[in-house]
């Protein structure tokens, strides 16, 4: 009985060792974030998107890619098109990584499809061939999310954004974007930043490619 007793005291001592080495255990858990390929000096980075991506409201040099170029040392493309829904998007992208080669592409679109009141699974369809069409071409993909501006005052990103990271297995960001909205001061109107604004989300996505290995 006593034997018996011990063996058990031991086998559960042993499964709680286990347990314990394999939730700190580097790279085990698997709620870790995805990580990326670092980008070289020589590669470029292509920010893809709309206008939160083309800078509305400031000069070129005060959009959020002409201020990650200048932070990360790397050249990155200005893609974003004022307006454009992610039907548009989808039809120009192979052409805009051809032209461009790029390393890495920062995606960010969607909004002018929930301004519009688009259906969201074909919004999400549209982001998904995108994210497909670059992962072809042998681009790594940073997906950032989109809010909803609801009738009251809560701003919450499009859960369409979280699936498709998940999807994907791709580095993301849901609150970035969420949170400069949500800051009166870093906003020029409803939907768009000042320059201070495209300051910190250039700020932002840097310190995003630095935690994911990529800078």
């Amino acid at each position: 009985m006593n034997i018996t007793r011990l063996s058990v005291l031991k086998a559960l001592k042993m499964s709680l060792a286990l347990l314990v080495l394999a939730l700190f255990m580097p790279g085990c858990g698997g709620g870790d974030s995805q990580t990326l390929s670092p980008v070289s000096s020589s590669d470029t980075i292509l920010a893809f998107g709309d206008s939160l991506t083309e800078g509305y409201g400031v000069a070129k040099a005060e959009s959020y890619p002409s201020v990650l170029s200048r932070l990360s040392q790397r050249k990155v493309i200005n893609a974003g098109i004022t307006g454009e829904v992610t039907a548009q998007g989808l039809n120009r992208l192979s052409a805009v990584i051809d032209a461009h080669n790029p390393y890495l592409m920062i995606l960010l679109e969607g909004g002018n499809d929930i301004l519009r009141l688009y259906n969201l699974e074909e919004t999400k369809q549209n982001l998904s061939s995108m994210i497909d069409v670059a992962k072809g071409k042998g681009v790594e993909v940073v997906l950032l999310g989109v809010p909803v501006l609801s009738s009251g005052l809560s701003v919450q990103v499009s859960p369409i954004y979280q699936a498709l990271a998940e999807e994907h297995d791709l580095v993301y960001d849901g609150d970035l974007i969420r949170d400069l909205l949500l800051t009166p001061a870093y906003k020029s109107d409803l939907v768009h930043f000042n320059k201070a604004g495209y300051q910190k989300m250039a700020e932002d996505i840097h310190q995003l490619l630095i935690d994911n290995g990529a800078l």
